[in-house]
């Protein structure tokens, strides 16, 4: 493996980036304006080196707010974060026994990325990292699975889909069925102990994320491990460099 998490988080880090370059001299013109009127106002009653002290923090502090209010390109990079940090978790595996790929296309959705790969001596795991606020409960009754009080609509089917999706690949590259567990790495929110599982789908905190995989029982040898490895690597390709990305998602 490269380094730690490698190219994990890749293509959400490039749609954050193109996001929050919208606008940008706009943004840092407010920013001065605010910045300068405070800092006057502040120099006329208390002084010109307590203005400027106030200057340099409201300037401080309105780049903060921008870089953290709500909307899409903070929920871009907290996506992008999240999945690096499930990138360094996944690093912790074996390289001998366990073969981790980041940031995949696939196949027939090339706009549409797969967060995680793992394929080891345990099984193959499809993982989606996903975020949610600090301290918000994960459970799940009869039906469905929840987040505090909302439903966690669509997020089940999208990694069970995905999971089939390799699954199937992995059935037409090498003409054997291929079991493929779909995983969700939970950042921020609280799980029972020992993670959720259900309608077929893990939940689990990134934390405990390459523990849980490890302590799978064995189904694979090393050699149907590097088999399969080797026909993800062909089948799964990279999401687009930052530059490409930039083109198509512009293009859409």
């Amino acid at each position: 493996m490269r380094g730690a998490g490698s190219g994990a988080g890749a293509s959400a880090w490039a749609r954050y980036r193109m996001l929050s370059g919208e606008h940008r001299q706009e943004r840092v013109v407010v920013r001065l304006v605010v910045a300068g009127a405070g800092g006057i106002l502040v120099a006329a009653l208390a002084g010109v080196w307590t203005g400027l002290a106030t200057a340099a923090g409201l300037f401080g502090a309105h780049a903060i707010y921008l870089r953290n209010r709500p909307g899409r390109a903070t929920s871009w990079r907290q996506g992008a974060l999240a999945e690096r940090r499930t990138g360094r978790r996944l690093a912790g595996l074996d390289p001998a026994a366990f073969h981790v790929m980041h940031d995949r296309v696939l196949p027939d959705t090339p706009t549409v990325n797969l967060d995680h790969l793992v394929i080891g001596l345990t099984g193959v795991y499809t993982i989606a990292s996903r975020r949610w606020t600090w301290g918000v409960r994960i459970w799940a009754d009869h039906r469905r699975v929840w987040a505090g009080r909302r439903p966690l609509i669509g997020l089940h089917a999208t990694a069970a889909h995905a999971a089939k999706t390799v699954a199937e690949v992995f059935a037409d590259e090498l003409d054997q069925i291929v079991h493929v567990s779909p995983v969700i790495s939970v950042h921020g929110a609280r799980l029972p102990r020992g993670g959720l599982k259900h309608g077929g789908v893990t939940f689990q905190p990134v934390r405990r994320l390459a523990r849980f995989i490890d302590a799978q029982p064995v189904i694979f040898t090393g050699a149907e491990v590097a088999a399969l490895a080797a026909a993800a690597e062909r089948i799964l390709p990279p999401m687009l460099t930052e530059g490409a990305y930039r083109y198509r998602v512009a293009r859409q």
